[in-house]
């Protein structure tokens, strides 16, 4: 099949400019690595929502990394339009692409979706219509991709199999990609669709629509046994623009040892497994140098847990000490949490304090297996106030399924946090979810509060706690129930969505653009069905399905539940769960089958960790960022200033000017130049621009300037700097010219702005010089003919004459030579 590939500037050109953040379609970010050509396995990795969620994907990362590491795979990126975008894709008649290639998704031979959230399905439905595939698999043919899904959302695969074509269970580096490999060779060898499929369908870890609906076979989750040993780095691609978890991350942990019963993931990834201090010293190196992240999440389900994490946090900050480098844990639990901890992630950049309370009794807490007293968060927010903190964030739920008392949820939640407030005189952010019950969990046969009742007690929390000053935001009702009926529910849930679909209803997870009405009539019309799925029974639409957690562990889970006893943490001793396949509580019991995934903490390999003196140096090829690690800023230092000049063209015109600064700042990392940061909690690059470029705008030679401290004169040749910095830097943007000037302390440091003139603009053979004061007149009168900026081009940003003689301006070279030179 001969294979076109769209490009995005070259279809819509100035059109971008009329939707939100164009960036997210036109790709070019560093780090790309999906291959074209001919000959090549085409797969894509699709994230069914925006590409601001998306990127920050870790399913993804590794995905898109590992599979395109492959000889002859190709695995390309997309992510769901947002409805402006997908209207015009419609008016253009163009399908949807990937990022890097620009294949339409249409002329795949595998198309992958990761879904972690079941309200993905909307955002998966939008990608197959926009690619012009079928939305029913029995409805495509030889020449359509085969779709496969995974990830947590879909242990319950029923509610996506009339559009999905096969569905991986279980982490994708237990087989996965070995089994990409052995489907590259049978298209190789002129194998088709059919063939493929049948090859899809008879693999261990598959549940396929077509083979699996109807039989009583059991597909099996697959464990990455030697996750704890995994090596490979997934970096990248790193983004152009802003995303919402805009960090990088380093999975230090998988798997949780404690068993809180109302969480999917706790059971889903079990056992716990964790890296080595070694190993993730090494990833976060590889974030900061090749990545360029001046932030890193240490990611897992309960940081806290990890073995050793306090001299894990003591390694990384020696090991980027005066680096700029700051180091987040997102998942602490009460119990686990220090404020020693927090303050050591604190050094360069000041972390939240964040309590998981979920429910507020202290019975209520054992039930539903966890432990956070209200005793234990005042010490804990009582001690952080003495040492700078002011607020804290709460996380409660909603509709648990917990023994009966006398009081109600939403009295003892505002009590709680009226009691916290007296103690401690700090005011709070309240979040109040609604609790929807997963699949393979105790609470799999539990009943979900309904909408109305629901509804009912949230106003009720944020009526009493929002007149003193608390903040308090929830989850939505309508959302949740959609959720719930997606977690449970069968084929006739995802029919239910993909009518929604069809009468506009887009990304559901997002208020402003799900149909709600539509969704209210479609749960009215079908209220026998949703409430049969909602109140919980006893068959199970996913028992084709084997978590590796028995089912007699969960209904003992149950039953602990509602008798309000505690299960230990796998920390303590083996729960028998079934995951280890023990059968005894005994920790160094062999087990009973070969390569049975470890629990960590069982298995004697927690604690055996490496300090500081165990790893190697890790700043390899970045000698220069040791330069000023461990100087003190003076108020008024000698810097060494580089003056530099950049050209921004094709795609890197849709980056608005605050990306801009994000690109540069982490470009300077991945080259290893030791840039100057300010003072402070949150400290930033010394970086400068001479003046904003508007988004859409194309640039021949921008003007910028970035600090270092005055030792690194001579240091850094420009013969060196510039193709070490264009190296790191993502598509369009290059660096054309770059000077370097030393301004010595005391002398005065001349903003560039304070030296700014004005602009040439050209277009043809014409050249038009536009004083500062003057430029928005001259944009307007060139829209009046040419209608949209992206006809524009800066060829030059000019400097005031601060020499003196003839002419207003000079370019900003020949004005720093002449001020410093």
């Amino acid at each position: 099949m001969s294979v076109g590939y769209i490009d995005p500037v070259a279809e819509f050109g100035g059109l971008l400019l009329n939707v939100e953040k164009p960036s997210r379609y036109v790709g070019g970010e560093f780090g790309i690595l999906a291959k074209r050509g001919e000959g090549v396995f085409r797969t894509l990795i699709a994230f069914p929502d925006l590409y601001e969620i998306g990127m920050g994907n870790q399913a993804l990362r590794i995905i898109y990394n590992r599979l395109n590491n492959i000889e002859g795979v190709s695995c390309d990126r997309a992510f769901a339009p947002a409805p402006d975008f997908e209207k015009l894709l419609r008016e253009k008649k163009i399908p949807l692409y990937g990022l890097d290639t620009g294949v339409s998704l249409a002329n795949l031979d595998l198309l992958m979706f990761t879904m972690g959230y079941e309200l993905g399905l909307s955002g998966v439905l939008l990608m197959l219509d926009v690619s012009g595939i079928p939305l029913r698999r029995e409805k495509r043919n030889e020449n359509c991709p085969i779709i496969i899904a995974g990830g947590p959302a879909v242990s319950n695969p029923l509610p996506y199999s009339p559009f999905i074509d096969a569905f991986w269970i279980g982490e994708a580096e237990a087989g996965f990609f070995d089994f990409v490999k052995e489907l590259t060779f049978l298209k190789k060898s002129g194998k088709g669709r059919v063939a493929l499929m049948e090859k899809i369908s008879s693999h261990p870890n598959i549940w396929a629509s077509s083979e699996n609906a109807d039989t009583a076979k059991k597909v099996k989750r697959a464990i990455a046994v030697n996750f704890s040993y995994d090596d490979a780095a997934d970096i990248f691609p790193i983004p152009s623009m802003k995303i919402v978890h805009n960090h990088g991350a380093v999975e230090i942990m998988r798997g949780c040892p404690n068993g809180c019963r109302f969480c999917h993931a706790g059971f889903w990834y079990r056992p716990a497994r964790q890296k080595s201090i070694s190993r993730i010293a090494g990833e976060a190196r590889g974030m900061v140098t090749k990545g360029g992240w001046r932030e890193i999440s240490l990611s897992s389900l309960s940081s806290g847990d990890y073995s050793g994490i306090s001299g894990l946090v003591d390694t990384l900050n020696n090991m980027f000490a005066g680096l700029h480098v700051s180091f987040q844990l997102p998942s602490l639990k009460v119990s686990s949490f220090s404020l020693e901890l927090l303050e050591k992630i604190s050094v360069t950049r000041k972390s939240g304090l964040t309590f998981a309370v979920e429910t507020p009794r202290d019975a209520w807490q054992i039930a539903i297996n966890k432990e956070v007293t209200r005793d234990s968060v005042a010490a804990i927010l009582d001690e952080a106030k003495k040492k700078g903190w002011k607020g804290a964030k709460f996380y409660f739920m909603i509709g648990l399924p917990l023994p009966e008392e006398r009081g109600s949820e939403e009295d003892e939640i505002v009590d709680f946090i009226i009691d916290i407030a007296r103690r401690t005189r700090m005011h709070f952010n309240i979040n109040v979810g609604i609790f929807v019950p997963k699949p393979h969990t105790p609470y799999q046969w539990a009943a979900q509060i309904d909408s109305e009742t629901a509804l009912k007690k949230l106003e009720y929390i944020r009526s009493r706690l929002k007149p003193m000053g608390h903040k308090v935001s929830f989850s939505d009702p309508l959302v949740s129930m959609i959720e719930g009926l997606l977690s449970r529910g069968g084929e006739r849930a995802g029919l239910l969505c993909e009518e929604a679909y069809n009468s506009g209803s887009r990304l559901d997870a997002w208020g402003e653009y799900i149909n709600r009405e539509k969704w209210r009539e479609l749960l009215d019309e079908n209220k026998e069905e949703v409430d049969r799925v909602l109140c919980g029974k006893e068959r199970l639409p996913w028992d084709g399905i084997d978590s590796r957690v028995t089912p007699e562990y969960l209904r003992r889970e149950l039953e602990k539940s509602n008798n309000c006893e505690r299960t230990s943490s796998c920390k303590e001793k083996c729960a028998l769960c079934g995951v280890c396949g023990k059968k005894t509580e005994t920790a160094n019991e062999p087990p009973s089958e070969e390569n049975t995934p470890q629990c960590v903490f069982l298995s004697g390999e927690s604690g055996k960790n490496e300090g500081i003196s165990d790893i190697p140096d890790l700043i390899v090829n970045h000698d220069l960022l040791q330069v000023n690690k461990n100087t003190e800023q003076k108020s008024d230092p000698s810097i060494y200033r580089v003056l530099f000049a950049f050209s921004k063209q094709g795609g890197a015109v849709f980056h608005g000017h605050l990306s801009l600064i994000e690109v540069f700042s982490m470009s300077f990392t991945r080259a290893g130049f030791p840039v100057m940061y300010s003072l402070g909690f949150n400290p930033l690059a010394k970086l400068e621009f001479a003046s904003p470029l508007s988004t859409g705008v194309s640039a021949d030679f921008e003007i910028a300037a970035v600090d270092f401290d005055g030792e690194i004169s001579g240091k850094i040749p420009m013969d060196d700097f510039i193709p070490r910095l264009n190296g790191s830097l993502p598509q369009g943007i290059r660096i054309e010219e770059a000077q370097g000037f030393i301004i010595q302390s005391g002398s005065k440091k001349h903003s560039l702005s304070s030296l700014l003139w004005g602009f040439a603009y050209k277009r043809g053979n014409e050249t038009n010089h536009v004083k500062f004061g003057e430029e928005k007149a001259y944009r307007q009168s060139r829209l009046e003919k040419d209608s949209s900026l992206f006809c524009l081009r800066r060829s030059e940003v000019l400097a005031r004459n601060v020499a003196g003689g003839a002419g207003e301006w000079l370019s900003y070279f020949d004005a720093y030579r002449f001020l410093y030179g």
